[in-house]
């Protein structure tokens, strides 16, 4: 919501400025003004390969132990795969994990800018959503998964923009700070444990990337934009309780029977957008 208001506010501020743009506009100056648009296309996210849920067994707070069976044994010995579960056996297994979901993205957007000579210079505020999902999964020997997911309720950036204006083609660069609402699921075949998720929603990020954008007549553009997308994600935590003696509960060898909490091993979320943009300008 703090994000919102502040965009909400930079809206305003350009609507509120929109005479004083409109005296500066002229026909040498195409890319001058205030402008509303769209963003859309597919979202694909960069190869997470290694990824790994982490062990807190004593609960300090420290992650990296290992989880260990009743005879000292890696309970998690299966291993680990970058993706959901097929099935509770083991990474190897029937296929192994079904791949992270790419998807499609879609973006309202409002900006100004400021055009002198062939140098163009302004700000934009977007909101919008993706439909990817990135989940990660841990295989015990009892067996039973253990998988974390995250996907992208909704995201809202404000960027500046600097580029060249070739007469009505525009070449430039964006940069920003994002702000998301990060949704973490988790699901396990382990049915005599319990297991409890905690953690913020919200993270700040950062927005990079560049585009072209073509004047069609004397109001609308078209363009195609890459965007790159990083957010940090390490506050989700996972605690397996109840049933006291197995191996996320068992304190006599070197574990809690409070429990034992899990955490992704990979703490940034990352995604790439390749969009077509559709702009109006005043």
């Amino acid at each position: 919501m703090r994000f919102q208001m502040v965009l909400a506010a930079a809206s305003i501020a350009i609507v509120a400025a929109s005479p004083v743009a409109a005296q500066e506009t002229t026909e040498d100056q195409p890319f001058s003004g205030i402008y509303v648009g769209a963003a859309g296309g597919y979202d694909i996210q960069g190869n997470d390969r290694g990824s790994t849920i982490q062990f807190d067994r004593n609960l300090d707070g420290r992650f990296g132990d290992q989880v260990l069976t009743g005879t000292g044994g890696n309970a998690f010995a299966p291993g680990f795969c970058n993706g959901a579960a097929r099935s509770q056996l083991s990474p190897g297994a029937n296929g192994g994990c079904y791949k992270d979901k790419d998807g499609w993205a879609y973006y309202g957007r409002v900006g100004m800018d400021a055009q002198r000579g062939n140098i163009v210079v302004g700000v934009v505020g977007e909101f919008g959503k993706t439909e990817i999902t990135d989940a990660v999964t841990a295989f015990s020997s009892t067996p039973a998964s253990y998988v974390m997911y995250r996907n992208v309720d909704w995201e809202a950036s404000v960027r500046g923009r600097a580029g060249y204006a070739a007469d009505t083609t525009l070449f430039y660069g964006t940069f920003g700070a994002g702000y998301a609402k990060i949704d973490r699921r988790f699901a396990s075949t382990n049915t005599t444990n319990t297991f409890t998720g905690s953690g913020d929603r919200n993270q700040f990020g950062i927005l990079g990337g560049g585009g072209i954008e073509q004047k069609i007549g004397r109001n609308f553009s078209v363009g195609m934009e890459y965007m790159f997308h990083q957010y940090q994600d390490d506050d989700f935590r996972v605690r397996a309780a109840g049933a006291v003696g197995t191996p996320f509960t068992n304190a006599t060898n070197g574990g809690s029977a409070t429990g034992t909490d899990f955490r992704r091993g990979d703490d940034q979320f990352r995604w790439h957008s390749l969009r077509a943009t559709a702009a109006f300008r005043f």
